[in-house]
């Protein structure tokens, strides 16, 4: 049985976290009977087990090979040949190397000579041993000899040059001739029986699905404020090196995890025990004899940057803005699949495709957060709630206040209904000062303890137009030790939240143009001889 080749170019492709399946559909009109129709090439990495066929027509099919097309290489005669130049250049490489080095040598051997005859030279002339124009010819000979030898060594070093230019050249063009071989491609060989009247033949349209693995998408976002409203754009980065293109097709992005195990993992027992000694190691294997090896033994040995932004920009009267295409999502029962608004084409090159996913509206909560003692910044942040029906993956986001880029984040999973806190940059217009104002070390002169007492001052200022909450955190120390006591003196105005650890959270209302101070004060007792470790000023 001959088997008829039919052109089933991809129509397409659902793209998953780790590989992708693959979508193909041709048409081929057949006779009566049973016939072998050939669709191909098919990329290697194609998983057979998910192979499978279907279509529409008069037609049964009755099975599916995947059959190797080995594909004819390139003649090894043009390699043979670049192999063979570029072995006479590499020696003759190495021949201007010996001689550079020779010529190195020799001016080297030329410098020390002209060195010693010149002591012996000098004293000659001092007793009347030599005419001076003998030193003169000799110096000039000496002078003569080294010029020519640099002479040299400038003509091998560009001849070197050129020959190591050329092996690189023929270099690349060994690597090219050696990838110059079509691959191995794979061919789908489905046999079907068609029924048909003897003397008519039918139209059959074969449709071929299946897994390949090197493709992929990740979740990007562009996160973007204005006022009290935060524009999610969440975009979808496709790349593929599958070994056979995509053209524009119906592309579509799922949610879904086909390589985790989609078994409930179970419970082993939880065992606890008594602490055991270790072992006592054994022996040193012994010797076979003087100078050997050990004796052998059964077993062995055990195996975000941020700028300036335009945070509160009045608002110009301006065109309507324009839409944004967004994809078309089917909600499965555990993922969700988006369909792109335009066709994409993805190549085999690895690079990756933008398409737009989905553009949501939120509602924020802003406030500013800063952690004076660590660093005098000022971050805005965003509690954000997701309204929309999306389960947002995990990935890397742009923060934009208006059109002005201020920060890069990252946004973790994010469930519908879900609140999260999002860092939206730096702000600037609100500042923040932390200093100590007093500090105290004093001994006690009969007492068997020492203190030391310190006070801070946090000032906060808010110079936007808008009124702003701003959060404060600090800190008391802990101590480790029962010898070792912090007493806080004046904490004014009282936290608002305080935890075991002693960290502070103080949450300012400020309005514009207004500020604020902190005051915290502690002491640290401890035993007068008792060296303190972990303190910081």
């Amino acid at each position: 049985m001959d088997t008829v080749q039919i052109e089933a170019p991809v129509v397409a492709v659902t793209v998953y976290v780790d590989r992708a399946r693959v979508t193909r559909r041709g048409t081929v009109t057949l006779p009566a009977g049973q016939h072998r129709v050939g669709i191909g090439p098919l990329p290697l990495s194609l998983d057979r087990d998910s192979l499978r066929v279907g279509g529409s027509g008069p037609a049964t099919v009755l099975g599916v090979d995947v059959s190797t097309r080995h594909q004819p290489r390139t003649t090894g005669e043009r390699v043979a040949d670049l192999e063979r130049r570029r072995r006479a250049v590499a020696e003759e490489v190495a021949g201007l190397d010996d001689a550079d080095a020779v010529e190195r040598q020799r001016g080297e051997f030329l410098a020390r000579l002209a060195e010693r005859a010149g002591g012996t030279y000098a004293r000659a002339l001092a007793a009347g041993e030599a005419a001076p124009a003998d030193v003169a010819a000799f110096a000039d000979a000496v002078a003569g000899q080294l010029t020519d030898g640099r002479a040299r060594q400038r003509e091998l070093a560009r001849r070197r040059t050129e020959a190591t230019q050329e092996l690189a050249a023929l270099d690349r063009e060994i690597q090219a001739a050696a990838g110059r071989r079509n691959p191995d491609q794979l061919t789908a060989e489905v046999t079907v029986a068609v029924e048909a009247a003897p003397d008519a033949a039918a139209e059959v349209e074969l449709e071929l699905t299946y897994l390949v693995t090197g493709a992929s998408w990740q979740p990007s976002y562009d996160l973007r404020l204005v006022d009290e409203t935060l524009t999610l754009t969440w975009f979808g980065m496709v790349s593929q090196r599958t070994g056979e293109d995509w053209p524009e097709c119906d592309l579509q992005l799922s949610t879904a995890r086909p390589a985790v195990a989609a078994q409930v993992p179970e419970l082993s027992p939880w065992y606890l025990d008594r602490e055991r000694p270790p072992p006592v190691p054994a022996a040193a294997p012994a010797m076979a004899a003087f100078g050997g090896g050990p004796v052998d033994e059964p077993g062995g040995p055990p195996p975000p940057g941020a700028t300036r932004g335009t945070l509160g920009r009045a608002a110009r009267p301006a065109a309507p803005a324009m839409k944004q295409g967004v994809a078309a999502v089917e909600q499965g029962v555990a993922a969700a699949t988006y369909r792109p608004a335009r066709a994409v084409a993805v190549p085999a090159d690895g690079t990756a495709h933008r398409t737009t996913v989905a553009v949501l509206d939120l509602p924020a909560a802003l406030d500013h957060v800063t952690v004076p003692v660590r660093s005098p910044e000022v971050h805005l942040r965003a509690t954000v709630r997701n309204t929309s029906t999306h389960s947002l993956l995990p990935g890397p986001a742009a923060v934009f206040h208006g059109g002005d880029f201020v920060a890069n984040t990252r946004l973790t999973s994010w469930a519908p209904g879900e609140e999260t806190e999002l860092a939206l940059g730096l702000d600037d217009r609100v500042r923040v000062e932390r200093e100590l104002v007093r500090r105290g070390d004093t001994r006690a002169a009969l007492g068997s303890t020492r203190r030391r007492e310190v006070e801070y001052r946090t000032t906060v200022a808010n110079h936007t137009p808008r009124p702003a909450t701003v959060t404060v955190l600090d800190q008391l120390p802990v101590s480790r030790d029962e010898s070792i006591t912090v007493r806080e003196t004046r904490l004014e105005p009282p936290p608002t939240e305080r935890t075991d650890l002693g960290e502070l959270t103080w949450r300012l209302p400020l309005p514009p143009a207004a500020t604020a101070e902190i005051t915290l004060a502690f002491r640290v007792d401890l035993p007068k001889n008792t060296p303190l470790t972990g303190w910081r000023e």
